[in-house]
């Protein structure tokens, strides 16, 4: 795990002048990688990297430079990830094509697979990436970043080349060696403020872009990135007949998961692997399974001191059932609120998902004890385990509806008060799924919007973001879809952000053991039946699992992990919000008088407001940290693990 950039210039003589300034476009992203730090100059093209080493840490350094034996030194590789599977690769390589390998890492893999393989090599790899590969001979930059987009990129054209990087605030370093502006993409906000996070490949900057997950590119000297995509999810589902079947459903994902756990737990023997525990299934079947690997696990959980907003009591009583060494870190409102702008400044594009506040504070308490932590990140989207995945079963009477009658009821929707019960439901029931499901956020509605965003454009929403992924998904059940949608939107939006962002931001990696290529082709072919019932979400894997997660947690409600801001936004937040919003200088894009209205009557208790208010909040701090530098958070050394 690892920080990269690579910049791939239009002559030598580029790539030598500017290999100082990205040797300091770098260190804003020292946190990634404290164990090494290297730039490398070839041609072209210049690597800086930022090493947080796991594998054979003595001799698999980066840049890794690789070839066959007629051209030793043809490919450099800069990559940042871990590939579970490199140890069979290394062994077909050798078997099929006599490779010879200098290092124990997962590295060298990649680079040999590309040479004998090709591009398809990609497909191969199973794990988490963003990498490059220069390739010395053709002059050309092959890249890739995994299938669901664990790991970032990032990326920009200008005149003065093309940079890649796993943050962004290294290429905003490198504008001035690109000839690049700074503009803040309108676009991109508006669809901020409607789902709150930026959805791929867009950034809060117009010139920069993210390289999409499951995408390869190559890159030359002068030329523009082509990139084309890998990997095409299908929800290709296989009926379940009868309960033989269903149970050999159910031991296929008990198999596949187990064999994930036990791959994602690979590290050098004397770096220590823990994982995160909440109170739901998820992250409780990752402790358990990682425990038959590691006798001495240490789980980690946080929360909050408000009740009915944290899950350590459940998360206590299933590390004691599993047998596992716990280590709690409750969070208060006062540490979130003098956090958030240092937070913010490590997200690089702002996500108002108050879950990421917790997640960074209980991050840095694992790093004291441990390098890499397991997660349970992916489990909702593969096999069906959020709420709202049950709609298309409580709607399923508004189908039976033609569609003129369908319009009349949205009319009617419309002239309910907020806030009243119903409303949202006839709102809903009126749409077809295409136009009512955008993933599992939902900020701002365009009604709702207007009156804040300045610069609202009509026609630019959620249908930009998911038409794609509807259109690809047309023929499968409505579950599939919206679980298509998640993939590409919130999944890589929200959650994979937070996760990536608040760990590397400690120094810690987070592995991710639902979101496998081999988990994904059993999750993939599961029933509508064995995923959602009108009893439960996730019902094949929760069968699944029955005898490795404790019973108390098995069929638990799933919580979501709910951060208390709406009663501290009310009270000890609200002086704080005000203050952000009097101090901001947005007022060209946002109407701060409707702002303020929106926290005032939520502090009234009228209308629950907290989520838009927290959405509006991170957009200010980014905007006063990354806009106009006027918001200067002090950064922290990398954190460093006690042995123990």
């Amino acid at each position: 795990m690892c920080g990269l950039l690579g910049l791939v210039c239009a002559t030598e003589n580029d790539a030598v002048n500017a290999r100082d300034a990205v040797g300091e476009a770098m260190r804003c992203q020292r946190h990634r990688g404290p164990d090494e730090r290297d730039t490398w100059t070839d041609g072209e093209v210049v690597y800086g990297f930022n090493r947080l080493a796991f594998i054979d840490v003595e001799h698999a350094h980066q840049p890794l430079t690789w070839g066959p034996p007629e051209s030793p030194n043809r490919y450099t590789l800069n990559f940042n990830g871990e590939i579970y599977n490199y140890r069979e690769l290394r062994e077909q390589l050798t078997a099929e094509h006599g490779a010879k390998f200098a290092t124990e890492g997962d590295g060298e893999a990649i680079v040999a697979a590309y040479h004998h393989w090709g591009r398809a090599a990609v497909s191969k790899l199973r794990g988490m990436f963003a990498f490059l590969i220069w390739d010395a001979e053709e002059k050309v930059i092959f890249g890739a970043r995994d299938p669901f987009g664990i790991k970032p990129l990032f990326y920009t054209h200008g005149p003065g080349g093309t940079a890649f990087s796993s943050e962004k605030k290294s290429l905003l370093e490198l504008s001035g060696v690109l000839g690049i502006t700074k503009q803040l993409d309108r676009t991109a906000l508006q669809h901020y403020l409607t789902l709150q996070y930026v959805p791929e490949p867009e950034t809060l900057h117009t010139r920069i872009r993210r390289i999409e997950s499951g995408t390869s590119f190559t890159v030359s000297p002068g030329g523009a990135p082509k990139i084309e995509r890998y990997f095409f999810p299908e929800f290709a589902a296989k009926p379940v007949r009868g309960e033989a079947e269903a149970k050999i459903l159910h031991e296929r994902i008990r198999d596949v998961m187990r064999d994930s756990v036990g791959r994602h737990m690979i590290a050098d023997p004397d770096i220590t692997v823990g994982t995160f525990l909440s109170g739901g299934i998820d992250s409780t079947a990752i402790a358990a399974l990682a425990k038959e690997h590691n006798p001495n696990l240490i789980a980690f959980t946080t929360g909050f001191e408000r009740e009915g907003y944290s899950e350590v009591d459940v998360a206590a009583e299933s590390a004691a059932a599993i047998g596992v060494k716990h280590v709690i870190r409750t969070v208060s409102a006062d540490e979130m609120m003098e956090a958030l702008p240092l937070i913010v400044w490590y997200l690089d594009d702002p996500v108002a998902d108050p879950a990421l506040v917790p997640l960074w504070f209980i991050a840095r308490e694992a790093r004291k004890h441990v390098k890499a932590v397991l997660s349970g990140e992916g489990s909702d989207e593969l096999f069906g385990g959020y709420t709202i995945y049950n709609e298309p079963l409580s709607l399923a009477p508004f189908e039976k509806v033609p569609g003129s009658l369908r319009k009349v009821i949205g009319k009617v929707s419309e002239r309910i008060p907020e806030g009243t019960r119903g409303k949202d439901l006839l709102r809903r029931g009126a749409l077809p799924l295409e136009e009512r499901y955008y993933g599992n956020a939902r900020i701002f509605r365009d009604d709702q919007l207007r009156g804040v965003l300045k610069t609202f454009q009509e026609g630019v929403g959620h249908k930009d973001v998911t038409a794609e992924h509807y259109r690809t998904s047309a023929n499968w059940d409505p579950v599939a879809r919206m679980q298509h949608v998640d993939l590409f939107t919130w999944l890589r939006g929200d959650i994979l952000v937070k996760a990536d962002k608040m760990t590397m931001a400690n120094s810690l990696e987070l592995r991710v053991p639902f979101l496998d290529a081999e988990v994904f082709k059993v999750a993939a072919g599961i029933p509508l039946d064995q995923k959602i019932t009108k009893e439960t979400t996730k019902y094949a894997l929760r069968r699944a699992l029955e005898g490795i997660v404790p019973a108390h947690v098995l069929n638990r409600r799933k919580l979501g992990f709910p951060v208390p801001i709406r009663l501290w936004l009310r009270d000890e937040m609200y002086d704080w919000a005000r203050g952000i919003i009097a101090d901001s200088q947005t007022g060209e894009l946002l109407d701060k008088l409707a702002v303020q209205r929106l926290l005032d009557e939520h502090k009234a208790g009228t209308l629950d407001h907290s989520r838009r208010i927290w959405a509006l909040l991170v957009f200010m701090i980014w905007h006063g940290i990354f806009i106009e530098h006027r918001i200067k958070p002090e950064i922290p050394e990398p954190v460093y693990p006690v042995r123990i």
